[in-house]
């Protein structure tokens, strides 16, 4: 068992794409590794999979509303940032990546991932027209020369029936980039 000091903090975000229940499992995957997950989901993301799915599996109260009723007087998005040694966004859609690459921060997902000092990473997923879409491609290469790190997408069949690249990376492959995003934190720490 790992003692609190050493319990890496995972803050998972997810937005409104059909693969946010494959973030379902990356949630179990983290917890398996004694990890501590907190998420915070946007809310055409909870059209998808509920906010009771990711508080059960995680542990930990779910983040949507910037401005829900707060414990403390931290604002949510300030004590989120602090509080994640890796900041994941999965499924990242191509509406966010654009809000990254633009500094937006309209929602409390964005304003956190503006205010955090932790590594990001972010794994795309949509359609294969939208992700090669010359927008999306300039939005992916902001946030690269940023320092965000982009687990790639996947080829292979998509949900909107179309074949091609755009489906989020595998669960698995996502949480070993979360591992090396968290060996690259603690060298540097």
């Amino acid at each position: 068992m790992h003692s609190m000091a050493q319990k890496k903090h995972v803050l998972l975000g997810v937005t409104g794409s059909i693969a946010a229940y494959k973030a379902a499992e990356l949630v179990r995957l983290m917890i398996i590794r004694e990890w501590e997950v907190s998420v915070v989901m946007t809310r055409a993301a909870t059209e998808f999979v509920s906010e009771l799915t990711f508080r059960t599996l995680s542990r930990n109260p779910v983040a949507v509303e910037m401005f829900a009723e707060r414990e403390t007087w931290r604002p949510e998005h300030i004590a989120l940032a602090d509080w994640a040694d890796v900041y994941l966004i999965a499924p990242c859609t191509a509406n966010v990546v654009a809000k990254l690459a633009h500094g937006l921060a309209d929602d409390l997902l964005t304003c956190t991932a503006l205010a955090t000092r932790a590594p990001l990473l972010i794994a795309p997923a949509m359609n294969e027209k939208m992700w090669e879409h010359p927008a999306t491609q300039a939005n992916v290469a902001t946030l690269k020369a940023r320092g965000v790190r982009i687990v790639e997408v996947g080829e292979g069949e998509l949900a909107c029936g179309y074949e091609g690249r755009g489906r989020m990376a595998a669960p698995e492959t996502i949480l070993q980039a979360v591992m090396e995003a968290l060996k690259w934190k603690e060298e540097r720490a």
